[in-house]
């Protein structure tokens, strides 16, 4: 009888454990973070299939740290903004730049990188960051990037004389690059140094845009999403585990 009720009380006590564990389970807010499938270092899908990059790494230890649950979701970046207005993701941590235009529409977090702009060209090919600009040059840009919009404009204001070829992502005009069909690629920093470790191309240098910083987008009325998104970069920034992801994907 005895050995009865001590069973019959281990296994309320598993019960109500695993009721527990279902609540705080269930009430877990979970987010889905909006990437570029293909801006390494920042964010890409790897050979497996799996979403990967200094941002999706960031984000999954500030989920764990601020306890909510994150799914990284790839979409074409021309399209992204309208998407997380449309509350088809929550959040874009992806390389976004922050700039006025996108203020309008968006909210972002403290900033966390600051990039420059360059082009690469072809290990060797002997040109200048002039020569791209005058002398009727092809270049590839990922369309929807800020580069894109400025050369666009400047190209106007200043009668440069290039032609711009609109790519789905950076990587993409690298490989035009590499193949001769345009002559060079205007990206971030950042993706450049990444394509020079994997492709024969070079850096020739910025070409007159300010440098930006990345920020993490959010739909201005997530106020609460925000200030969490905010806190965990801030603890993220201040532990080791900022230096390591640094060390690993963009001081190779």
């Amino acid at each position: 009888m005895g050995k009865g009720r001590i069973w019959f009380g281990v296994a309320a006590m598993i019960a109500v454990l695993f009721m527990t564990g279902t609540t705080a389970s269930a009430l877990q807010k979970s987010y889905i973070n909006g990437i570029d499938a293909n801006f390494p270092p920042f964010a890409y899908v790897d050979q497996t299939g799996k979403p990967a990059g200094f941002d999706v790494d960031a984000i999954d230890w500030i989920a764990k740290k601020m306890g909510f649950a994150v799914k990284h979701q790839p979409m074409d970046w021309d399209g992204i903004i309208p998407n997380l207005n449309a509350k088809k993701i929550d959040f874009i941590a992806s390389g976004m730049s922050i700039t006025p235009e996108r203020e309008k529409v968006v909210t972002f977090s403290i900033p966390y990188y600051e990039i420059k702009q360059v082009f690469v060209a072809k290990k060797g090919s002997g040109l200048t960051v002039q020569d791209v600009l005058k002398k009727n040059k092809k270049l590839g840009v990922q369309r929807g990037t800020t580069e894109a919009e400025w050369l666009k404009n400047e190209a106007e204001k200043r009668q440069w004389n290039f032609t711009l070829t609109y790519y789905d992502s950076a990587p993409l005009a690298i490989e035009d690059v590499v193949n001769g069909r345009i002559a060079a690629a205007a990206m971030d920093d950042a993706p450049a140094e990444d394509a020079t470790r994997k492709k024969p191309v070079a850096i020739l240098g910025t070409f007159g845009m300010k440098e930006e910083k990345f920020g993490i987008a959010v739909r201005k009325q997530d106020k609460e999403l925000l200030e969490t998104l905010n806190k965990g970069m801030k603890m993220l920034m201040a532990d080791p585990y900022w230096q390591v992801l640094q060390n690993k994907y963009l001081h190779k």
